[in-house]
């Protein structure tokens, strides 16, 4: 059995916005229509001045508007995996992944991922706004309500640090699109057919072996930083699937270490660090 998350949401209505209906005020903050259907099913769902409201009523100015939402869905078991917290409040979680930790659960992994260790420190359902690759480490940015993760997908700046194989000097941009390649569950490749893929790079010191990144995507494909440095001739340290070598460190050198984003429901601008793993550390050493 696991605690339900309740999130309250209140909006006093303005001048500008006196007579739209409850609906319109709703979808402008970011409800989606599947959420304001499942609000609509709860007795108290959506109140205005305290009173069980209907989505097509309208509001008038001074008059307030409640939202109380419920956690759905079943989180997976709690297992007692404990993470470092980053940051936490009433909507979010951010925590520090170890690399070789999933985010979710598989027929692989359970127990050990993200979503245990969500699961114990919430006891109650939540999302992952975004995901890593098992073996990268760094920030998880977790939702606890739907409007949050709605409202945050795709909207959070990620910036990378990784090491690369070779010399790398300056920063560009490699614009190449990805997808799947043929005959593979997991590889992704360069190919013209694939998805636009866009990532920002700068190379902030470098030895005659290695390069330390930091990175920024503008999209969002899998494992694009892996692909993109694999197709310039540089694949990431201990990154093994893309071709570099795993003499210095035993998983791709890959750590997602700020990121940046408007909070859901107060706009407050959010930046979250996470110091880079150890690993990733002593490799820098070796760099100088």
């Amino acid at each position: 059995m696991y605690n339900l998350i309740m999130r309250t949401v209140e909006f006093k209505i303005e001048k500008k916005d006196a007579e739209r209906r409850i609906r319109d005020i709703l979808h402008e903050f970011g409800f989606s229509s599947a959420l304001i259907k499942k609000l609509k099913a709860y007795s108290n769902g959506i109140l205005k001045n305290g009173e069980p409201a209907r989505t097509i009523d309208p509001v008038f100015e001074g008059d307030l508007l409640t939202v109380n939402m419920e956690s759905t869905g079943t989180p997976p078991e709690n297992s007692g995996v404990k993470l470092p917290v980053l940051y936490e409040d009433e909507d979010l979680l951010c925590v520090d992944k170890p690399p070789n930790m999933p985010v979710h659960e598989s027929r692989n992994h359970r127990g050990d991922t993200v979503a245990n260790a969500a699961a114990a420190h919430l006891d109650g359902a939540f999302r992952a706004v975004y995901r890593l690759d098992r073996d990268t480490s760094g920030a998880v940015l977790i939702a606890k309500n739907e409007l949050a993760a709605a409202k945050l997908a795709g909207k959070v700046r990620k910036d990378y640090y990784a090491v690369a194989c070779g010399v790398i000097n300056g920063s560009g941009i490699i614009d190449a699109p990805i997808k799947r390649e043929r005959d593979s569950i997991i590889k992704r490749c360069v190919a013209a057919d694939g998805e636009r893929a866009v990532t920002h790079y700068e190379a902030l010191l470098h030895n005659d072996k290695y390069t330390l990144l930091k990175l920024r995507l503008e999209t969002g494909r899998t494992h694009q930083i892996r692909v993109h440095l694999a197709h310039m001739g540089f694949p990431l340290a201990g990154d093994s699937l893309y071709g570099g070598g795993t003499e210095d460190i035993k998983r791709q050198a890959l750590h997602c270490r700020d990121i940046y984003f408007e909070h859901p429901i107060t706009g407050e601008e959010i930046h979250i660090f996470c110091d880079l793993a150890q690993d990733i550390k002593q490799l820098i050493e070796v760099i100088g």
